[in-house]
């Protein structure tokens, strides 16, 4: 298993990262970002704490560093992607038009036409343009297993699945029990209407994929 996005105490999560991490393992989960969400005010404080885990990392498992780029203005984004990578963020996720939150219009767009950008999370009603872009740009468009924000889950695998844009299975999580497991991560893509190929691919493949490339330009730095 593979979760590359969550959160801990540095945002709205309930755990501090070594234990978010520890249960990762514990829930045999080959890697896991720490992701926590992010704007201008907050970042350098997230990230400088984030990085600390490496003097206790764990053999067991890949921990990535990140952070979730939330409700920043969508001119803003590119200012904010930047600036995240320069305070060494190793992952980099931007908040999408969820169903459930009042995220501005253009967000998603500002997300998937930017290439240092890896994840959009929860896309909402993304449009096919916008996966074209996401596609062109290797952008990674997330289905999720989070209340409220997997509403769009099957618009999501649908267009994805059509335009044969790149998908990840996440867990948002904030809280112990949202960590997710096969079976249920299994089930979570037959709802959002995916054969067990392309759910393989969403679960295996892909994930694996981008965090090799999140790897190999940590070691290029």
């Amino acid at each position: 298993m593979f979760d590359l996005h969550t959160h801990s105490i540095f945002s709205d999560g309930e755990l501090i990262p070594s234990e978010l991490v520890r249960r990762a393992v514990f829930n045999g989960y080959e890697a896991v970002a720490i992701t926590d969400h992010v704007d201008f005010t907050n970042m350098e404080y997230v990230l400088q704490g984030l990085k600390k885990l490496e003097l206790q990392n764990s053999r067991d498992i890949e921990v990535i560093i990140g952070v979730e780029i939330t409700h920043v203005p969508a001119v803003k984004i590119e200012k904010a992607v930047k600036m995240a990578r320069d305070l060494g963020a190793e992952l980099v996720v931007v908040h999408g038009e969820t169903l459930v939150e009042p995220v501005e219009s253009g967000t998603n767009r500002a997300a998937v036409s930017n290439p240092s950008v890896d994840i959009l999370a929860h896309p909402g009603l993304i449009s096919e343009t916008e996966v074209e872009l996401a596609k062109e740009n290797d952008v990674y468009l997330e289905l999720t297993s989070r209340q409220g924000h997997c509403m769009a889950n099957g618009h999501v695998a649908r267009v994805c699945s059509d335009l044969n844009a790149k998908m990840l299975l996440n867990s948002d999580l904030h809280a112990p029990e949202d960590f997710l497991n096969e079976e249920l991560a299994q089930k979570i893509l037959a709802g959002a209407g995916l054969n067990p190929e392309s759910a393989a691919r969403v679960l295996r493949v892909y994930p694996r994929e981008l965090m090799n490339r999140v790897l190999e330009d940590y070691r290029r730095r």
